[in-house]
């Protein structure tokens, strides 16, 4: 990782578990300071403030994660940054989604700490870490007698599915940060204006700019604009009684 990459990032809304990563990451990686956040919408803003931050760890059930994909912009934005989830979840659906946003790894939170250190080892020294359950096919449907009808329709029933727009990509909603950002730029705000307004730094108005844009499948400010001031599946009411 080199010898920069000594600032770490933990979002996670469990006060305790970021302690715990967080000394995993100072005493066996040598990392000298250790940023936390409870929320997607305070990751963002803290990658903004800090640059240097070489690896970024995420809990995908934190206020304002949504769905995996959400961690792409975050990827987009900070290229050169380390960025790997740490979660509760083995659903499938949730590791590949994940993947696919170009994360440097994804850590299951029951791994031991010997195993999350040499998952960590693994996503510093520049590879990928995947969970082994992905490689776990006993999920699919079996072949059950008679007898046991009902047994196997609880033990195959699958989760209930994400929502998904036209294109299959699952819905990341913007979060309340975003849509303050949103709600700034269809008045016609310019990013220092919504950052004084905001009390954020014009670097994470970018950021938050850069997830608007991928939500709305649009790449300029106008037409973010244009956009935001129509009605869209997590408006606020806020918002759009605003205008």
């Amino acid at each position: 990782m080199g010898g920069r990459a000594r600032i770490g990032l933990i979002a996670d809304d469990d006060a305790y578990f970021r302690m715990a990563v967080g000394a995993i990451l100072n005493r066996q990686f040598g990392f000298s300071e250790i940023i936390e956040a409870g929320s997607l919408d305070e990751a963002l803003e803290r990658l903004g403030e800090y640059p240097n931050i070489g690896v970024a760890l995420f809990d995908l059930s934190m206020p304002g994660m949504g769905t995996p994909t959400n961690l792409r912009t975050v990827r987009e934005c900070f290229p050169d940054t380390r960025v790997a989830v740490i979660s509760a979840s083995s659903n499938r659906r949730n590791i590949l989604l994940a993947l696919e946003a170009g994360v440097h790894g994804y850590m299951l939170k029951s791994l031991s700490i010997t195993d999350l250190a040499a998952a960590l080892q693994t996503i510093f020294d520049g590879g990928i870490y995947v969970p082994p359950c992905l490689a776990d096919i006993s999920g699919a449907p079996v072949e059950t007698t008679e007898d046991e009808p009902q047994k196997a329709a609880e033990k195959t029933e699958p989760p209930a599915p994400e929502p998904e727009p036209e294109h299959g990509e699952p819905v990341s909603p913007l979060t309340p940060r975003q849509q303050d950002v949103l709600d700034l730029l269809v008045q016609g705000k310019t990013n220092k204006e919504i950052a004084l307004a905001l009390g954020l730094g014009e670097g994470t108005v970018k950021i938050h700019m850069a997830a608007i844009f991928r939500y709305f499948g649009v790449n300029n400010r106008a037409a973010a604009a244009v956009a935001g001031a129509r009605p869209y599946p997590n408006r606020r009411r806020r918002l759009m009684s605003g205008m």
